[in-house]
């Protein structure tokens, strides 16, 4: 498959590399996963996925920004995860499992997704010669994704925290409120500052 700017700025073309880097795909299997697909538009602050709903798409996101949030015993909301340009954003076990979401997921931007439903998921699984195989590789790194999170918390101080922010989420300062890069790292907006400061003068 040949970039052009079509695919290129709705994304297509962006998740057809990432699809590539796990599995290979003949030209038929692309022309049939893409005719799938729907394209949805949101703008800043919508909600695509409300705690409690069963999440049943995956969006890839083609532009903008994805917050996945969930809220803590005090009320308060805390950040779980950022999706870029080029990723996905999900929950996936209530995808899978078809059980209620513990996430919601909130466009922090003006963001066009490419979306991916269920019903999609399980054709890819029966069409293509590799399905299975794209299913497992992107439910695995997902799990790496938690697995670091949860590792990061307990173990890595708030600085290296911080710094391994930044090397995820490039500009993410520029992009979202500071109280949500705060919740991420599970730290205050205070703590924060201190580290912003720390970080430019180490």
């Amino acid at each position: 498959m040949e970039e052009d700017s079509g695919l290129e700025n709705n994304g297509m073309f962006a998740l057809y590399q990432l699809i590539t880097q796990y599995i290979d795909i003949s030209d038929s299997e692309l022309e049939y996963c893409l005719s799938m697909l729907s394209y949805e538009v949101y703008k800043k602050k919508d909600i695509l996925l409300k705690e409690g709903e069963i999440c049943s798409k995956i969006y890839f996101v083609a532009k903008g920004l994805l917050r996945i949030y969930f809220i803590d015993d005090k009320d308060e909301e805390k950040t779980f995860h950022f999706c870029l340009e080029n990723t996905f954003g999900t929950d996936y076990e209530s995808f899978l499992k078809g059980i209620p979401s513990s996430f919601s997921i909130q466009a922090m931007e003006d963001t066009d997704v490419l979306v991916i439903s269920f019903e999609m998921l399980q054709n890819i699984y029966r069409v293509l010669q590799h399905g299975e195989k794209l299913g497992r590789r992107i439910t695995e790194e997902y799990f790496f994704l938690v697995n670091d999170k949860i590792k990061a918390i307990y173990v890595n101080a708030p600085l290296v925290r911080y710094r391994d922010m930044d090397k995820r989420f490039p500009k993410i300062h520029q992009r979202v409120p500071q109280h949500c890069i705060a919740s991420y790292l599970n730290i205050t907006p205070v703590h924060l500052s201190r580290l912003k400061y720390m970080n430019d003068t180490t």
